[in-house]
């Protein structure tokens, strides 16, 4: 009998997420590590993280406006960030890697193989990639600028079949549910109004550089590929669980081509 053919997620864990009050988020962490556990039995995951410069944020106190404190702080903050990782992986027995990459490594064909068979190998050899971008060596026009395209390219690049958002929002409304008490969230979405792609980023975190713009223009990237994409809270992981485990959906915005 053919052996079924495993899943590729990948899953990208916002700041707002990973941090709270300028530290680590310990429980929201290991509640993200406990669910990657159980979803890698029968799917291959590659983590996409946010949290570099806000975890550097906790040990050195710069103005991360300005483009070198950023840096530092990236530069201070990747270990704390993976340390905190690991500690929670080992728990569980699984191995994790590192991955950094800039906007170069998916315009060179060259840097393009490389990182996809680094991180193939590594889930053949059941080791869980988490990939973040490179804030310390690449130039403003070298930067995807948010995560939510950093995910979105790798979901394409890697051929995964889905992309999961876990973020501060709980799903894509119909309208602005800050403004509007009667807004409902959009459970499945085939196409994407371009002024909605234009208007201006609107982070929640501090330290988060997205917004629900770059969330549509990642979900507007993959289904430009014919992959998908779903969008949930990552305060409450029952969402996300119970439609990677249990196929059930019932909260979260689940975008996909017609």
């Amino acid at each position: 009998m053919q052996k079924k053919k495993r899943r590729r997620i990948v899953i990208k864990v916002g700041s707002g997420v990973i941090t709270d009050s300028n530290n680590i988020a310990k429980e929201r962490m290991l509640n993200l590590v406990s669910l990657i556990s159980k979803i890698r039995k029968n799917n291959d995951i590659i983590l996409v993280t946010s949290g570099a410069v806000s975890a550097g944020y906790t040990a050195l106190k710069l103005d991360r406006k300005k483009g070198i404190s950023k840096k530092v702080l990236a530069s201070v903050g990747q270990p704390i960030l993976m340390s905190s990782y690991k500690s929670k992986f080992d728990i569980f027995n699984i191995n994790i890697s590192q991955i950094l990459l800039t906007e170069e490594d998916f315009d060179s064909r060259v840097h393009t193989k490389i990182f996809q068979q680094i991180i193939d190998t590594t889930l053949e050899s059941d080791i869980l990639p988490i990939v973040n971008e490179n804030d310390i060596s690449t130039t403003e026009d070298q930067l995807f600028g948010d995560n939510d395209q950093l995910s979105s390219h790798i979901a394409h690049y890697t051929n995964s079949d889905l992309l999961v958002l876990l973020s501060d929002i709980d799903g894509y409304y119909d309208a602005n549910p800050h403004e509007n008490p009667d807004a409902k969230i959009l459970k499945h979405v085939t196409s994407i109004d371009d002024k909605k792609l234009e208007e201006k980023h609107t982070p929640n975190n501090q330290f988060a550089t997205g917004g629900i713009v770059t969330k549509l223009k990642a979900a507007q990237y993959l289904m430009s590929k014919n992959r998908k994409m779903f969008l949930c809270s990552g305060y409450d992981l029952e969402t996300i669980g119970d439609y990677l485990l249990e196929g059930i959906h019932e909260k979260g915005t689940l975008f996909s081509s017609k």
